[in-house]
């Protein structure tokens, strides 16, 4: 497959605004705001299929289309890019800020014009200090270009956009947490309803989309619905970028169609695993995601298999596990991260995490009890679907599988 996302990795001259421009780049933003209506392009992404890829998986298009109108809700409208990438196991997101900056702002400035939408935010996770001077530096050439700021390339459309770092919250990648965080506030989950689009930063308008997703924007319109859904399978269109990471030879980021075959990107993409050791266990996207067996891992990735694997799709971070690794310890070092994490606005997840890391520890030390085992799955339940957001299950989730399907190794912890 043709490099769409990865084809400015590990080349920094794209960072410079006329680079881009030499490379096509803005080509789409300028066609767009001449030749398309907000709807038409609405219709077109939703045509295409395209996927929130930064884990939920909602379609972009549908999203897009629950922001009311201006004359329904005039005033400031607001789109927010999720570059929080906090998931353990998750890379893609800062490749695509290191290297293609210019790609996100084209992409936001066209996704904002589809929703009238007047005011950006690139929310940034706190730790990428080092992309911080890569985005500053574009948003700046965008707006000496004319690409950002009032009437843009003599349009009536206008669109400020801001850079705003949040604090290393993993919470504040959950989009309502993201937008409290925003407004200055303390990073917690809202309730929902009412939603983001229509009571979203500052109780107006807002959509909040992942970087991939976003900047996949431009591909769909510049090269058309079928271009991209020739690619990958029938669940699953479009390319994307995947994450390898753990016991695996040649681990990175690596573009392929959506939908390809798990074993076929561990073992032929990623090389296999380091001194020919077995493949014991893979987390498909993300450390929030149940694990999988050796003998589950001949699947699709895609969100539709991979749910009815009784697993998720997730960020399409794959965290590859081989036979020397100890589960109670894996394990024990995910619940510890999601205890860290919780921000301690519901009790079962404030308490119920931070238990469960508790039990894990003296397990991993051989001093569990005999009823610990069967405790963390009744706690799994306990906290499963009983909080604001989704932190909760991503705690339980991978402790539910984990213990269920590696019973035998938790049980060599019981004294």
């Amino acid at each position: 497959m043709e490099p769409v996302l990865s084809r400015h990795f590990n080349d920094s001259q794209y960072r410079d605004v006329d680079t881009y421009m030499a490379d096509g780049g803005y080509r789409v933003l300028k066609s767009t705001l001449k030749q398309r209506a907000p709807e038409e392009i609405i219709q077109t992404v939703k045509d295409a299929g395209l996927r929130g890829l930064g884990g939920a998986g909602f379609p972009t298009g549908m999203k897009w289309s629950f922001v009311p109108s201006v004359e329904e809700r005039p005033g400031n409208r607001y789109l927010v890019c999720n570059a929080d990438e906090s998931e353990p196991g998750t890379f893609k997101d800062r490749a695509l800020l290191t290297w293609d900056p210019h790609l996100i702002i084209e992409s936001m400035v066209i996704s904002g014009f589809a929703m009238s939408m007047n005011i950006g935010f690139i929310y940034l996770r706190g730790e990428f200090t080092e992309i911080t001077p890569i985005i500053e530096k574009a948003i700046a050439q965008a707006y000496e270009k004319g690409f950002l700021g009032n009437n843009i390339l003599g349009s009536k459309f206008s669109f400020e956009l801001y850079l705003h770092r949040g604090a290393g919250a993993y919470i504040c990648g959950e989009e309502t947490a993201l937008l409290e965080s925003l407004e200055g506030k303390r990073g917690y989950p809202r309730l929902k309803p009412p939603f983001p689009a229509t009571h979203g930063l500052w109780r107006s308008p807002t959509n909040v989309n992942n970087v991939e997703t976003l900047c996949l924007v431009p591909f769909i319109l510049d090269r058309g619905v079928k271009w991209f859904r020739s690619i990958g399978n029938d669940k699953a269109k479009g390319p994307k970028l995947y994450c390898l990471s753990g016991r695996v030879k040649r681990p990175g980021v690596y573009e392929l169609p959506m939908g390809i075959n798990l074993k076929e990107l561990i073992f032929e993409h990623g090389g296999g695993i380091p001194n020919d050791k077995a493949l014991k266990a893979v987390i498909p996207g993300g450390s929030s995601c149940p694990v999988l067996t050796a003998a589950e891992c001949d699947i699709s990735m895609d969100f539709d298999s991979l749910a009815a694997a009784g697993s998720m799709f997730g960020t399409a971070a794959v965290i590859i596990m081989d036979e020397t690794v100890s589960m109670v310890e894996a394990l024990y070092v995910i619940t510890r991260f999601y205890a860290h994490e919780s921000c301690g606005q519901c009790t079962p997840c404030r308490e119920g995490v931070k238990w469960m890391q508790d039990i894990l520890r003296r397990l991993l030390k051989g001093r569990g009890r005999r009823e610990d085992i069967d405790l963390l799955i009744t706690m799994c339940d306990q906290i499963e679907r009983r909080t604001i957001c989704a932190l909760g299950d991503a705690a339980a989730l991978p402790v539910r599988s984990f213990v269920s399907k590696f019973r035998h190794e938790f049980e060599k912890g019981i004294q």
